[in-house]
């Protein structure tokens, strides 16, 4: 487990999405809780979760963490349906569903989980609102990431 160095202590990244940053130019965060049976949290609190090219949908009111894989903590304990790639429910507050649910309405944005982690015993999800970025926008990340590491350098 890694700590995250800009924020408090008490909280420890669990899952990473990194490509999201590059993918995404993100407006917003938001924190989410997450619905997960038991075995899948030890399983996640022990670093075998997956969130790299997961997203959320909102149906129904919820909203829905959809192709984050999180294994069984021990695969022989578990029930013989279980599935690792399911839908999960996300846990936030009604005003920030309906928030949510009315920026989305703009085709263009799309929200994308950043990290997983762990604050206060509980597991977390960070969520970015953004646009996907066009070849041309990733290809002046690049140039400005090698940029920057280069007067690093100097």
């Amino acid at each position: 487990m890694a700590s995250t160095g800009n924020s408090s202590t008490d909280k420890s990244t669990i899952a990473e999405n990194r490509r999201a940053r590059f993918d995404y130019e993100i407006k917003e965060n938001y924190e989410a809780g997450i619905e997960l049976h038991g075995y899948e949290v030890k399983s996640a609190k022990d670093g075998a979760m997956q969130i790299a090219g997961s997203h959320v949908l909102i149906r129904g009111g919820e909203a829905w963490l959809v192709n984050a894989h999180v294994p069984a903590f021990q695969p022989k304990n578990t029930p013989s349906d279980y599935e690792a790639d399911r839908a999960r429910r996300l846990l936030l507050s009604r005003d920030e569903l309906n928030t949510l649910a009315n920026l989305l309405k703009d085709k263009s944005l799309h929200i994308i989980p950043l990290r997983a982690y762990l604050a206060h015993g509980l597991i977390k999800i960070e969520l970015g609102l953004g646009h996907s970025r066009k070849k041309s926008d990733k290809r002046e990340v690049l140039k400005k990431r090698s940029h920057m590491r280069e007067m690093r350098e100097r």
